[in-house]
């Protein structure tokens, strides 16, 4: 009993003086160790937390989603919408449809529209620039974010020029051994990590991030992802835990771990206060009150779904994903509702990053 007690002590005494460190910069010996805890996860949630008031008081941003294509080139043996996937109903919306869902969030108070697709060939650059252009057009007091996958530089640079501001870009793991794992050959971790370094030397508010759980990933992987976090700084950093689609070769791998994603958005938000990070639809699909418990442990974004309710079952990455029956409007008062719930501000401001 004396030794069960001192070495409680002792751990706590290891968290006191770990957070104390400012800035945040653990080692990789002591990320490991707090990755590893689930006895302090309530004083780790409430450290992350002030630090994001500290940053942006209460407020929880608000960013419309628009899937506009479930089409995609690539095999992520992980993901729905691999283009090996025969089961799957594609669909794609028209530049007429994706101006509609952005005229119906700007009524609902959305100032942020998020392009999100998969790596779709019929969208060439000419017709990505016609429709950034025409929603800047028709809404520039919003901004406009795409993901979209890997282009060349000069593509981002025009998708830029047309109005486009932001960019989510996942990196989705930092070790090539384990990338490896999860992606075909013909794709590369080096081009994928070239491509955030080109969107931020254009001048993209940039986001990046990774899946919580995902097979073959180990802790050390983990690590590996938050280095390389260090090294781009993004803007935006965006982690849920792994959910398994029932039609990709990974159907009989398990979910990721919740607690770990909450942990880690605490520890993302430690190590980079400055950060916009979203609670994710896969926080709310692993548990109800997922989205709730990530602004609790550091997150300060949601992103309700503006994509036609026809379409979105079809959007599937993972399975029994969230929202996919509820109108934008029923959507974005329900998320309202459970963001004051859980003690914070619902803000249709822009929301950029607070510099670092």
């Amino acid at each position: 009993m004396w030794c069960s007690c001192r070495i409680q002590v002792t751990d706590t005494s290891r968290l006191h003086s770990l957070l104390s460190n400012k800035p945040f910069v653990p080692t990789d010996d002591e990320l490991s160790w707090l990755l590893s805890q689930d006895s302090f996860d309530s004083f780790l949630f409430k450290e992350a937390d002030a630090v994001r008031q500290r940053f942006y008081g209460k407020q929880v941003y608000l960013r419309g989603l628009i899937e506009f294509t479930n089409y995609c080139k690539n095999n992520c043996l992980y993901c729905g919408l691999r283009a090996k996937n025969s089961l799957i109903s594609r669909y794609r919306l028209s530049k007429e449809d994706i101006l509609s869902c952005c005229a119906q969030g700007y009524a609902l108070g959305y100032r942020t529209f998020v392009l999100q697709g998969g790596e779709d060939p019929f969208f060439t650059d000419e017709i990505i620039i016609d429709i950034v252009s025409s929603i800047h057009k028709a809404y520039p007091d919003c901004a406009i974010t795409l993901s979209i996958g890997e282009k060349e530089k000069s593509s981002y640079q025009d998708f830029f020029d047309a109005g486009a501001r932001r960019y989510l870009l996942r990196h989705e793991t930092a070790a090539p051994e384990h990338y490896r794992k999860l992606h075909p050959t013909s794709m590369s971790l080096e081009r994928r990590k070239q491509c955030l370094f080109d969107l931020k030397a254009i001048g993209y508010q940039v986001g990046s991030g990774f899946m919580v759980g995902s097979p073959y990933q180990t802790v050390e992987n983990i690590i590996a992802d938050i280095r390389f976090l260090q090294s781009l700084q993004p803007d935006m950093i965006g982690i849920g835990p792994y959910i398994t689609q029932s039609d990709t070769p990974f159907k009989d791998f398990p979910n990721g771990d919740f607690k770990l994603t909450l942990r880690l958005i605490a520890v993302l938000r430690l190590m980079f206060p400055y950060a916009l990070i979203p609670a994710t639809t896969a926080l709310g699909t692993i548990c109800p009150e997922g989205r709730e418990l990530g602004l609790k442990a550091g997150a300060n974004v949601v992103m309700p779904n503006l994509s036609p309710v026809a379409v979105r079952k079809k959007y599937a990455i993972y399975d029994s994903k969230i929202c996919t029956g509820e109108g934008s409007v029923q959507c974005r008062f329900c998320l309202e509702r459970r963001v004051t719930n859980a003690g914070y501000e619902f803000s249709t401001d822009i929301g950029d990053v607070k510099k670092h």
